[in-house]
């Protein structure tokens, strides 16, 4: 499975952007998915994430205002990023494991898009 990550960009703080991760093959219902950022000099950290049966979990800080969703027609999952804060300035990867339920360790997914870099200026 190959991933390709996109939506990076700039942004003001209370903007919003998303970003999109889209899978060689019809993957997108059969996988868990994991989105993670890393800041410069930081370890990678789980954000989001959605398991195969779509449950979806969210780092604390981002809860109420970013969303995990998936387009299982375009092989496709997003992560809607609303009310963006400076400190969500970074690289963002998605990652793609077995199916199951989804989690934030890095450890047990499998494939990784390259990462896209998110900034938002105060």
């Amino acid at each position: 499975v190959q991933l390709q990550a996109s939506g990076g960009g700039l942004a003001q703080a209370g903007g919003s952007l998303r970003l999109a991760c889209t899978a060689s093959g019809p993957t997108a219902d059969r996988y868990a998915w994991g989105w993670f950022r890393q800041e410069p000099g930081k370890e990678r950290e789980g954000v989001s994430c959605i398991g195969s049966n779509g449950f979806t979990s969210y780092r604390d800080s981002v809860k109420g205002r970013f969303v995990v969703s998936r387009d299982v027609a375009k092989d496709t999952v997003y992560l809607q990023m609303n009310s963006l804060k400076p400190e969500d300035t970074a690289v963002y990867f998605c990652a793609a494991a077995g199916p199951g339920v989804c989690g934030f360790s890095r450890a047990m997914y499998d494939y990784w898009g390259q990462g896209t870099q998110v900034t938002v200026s105060s």
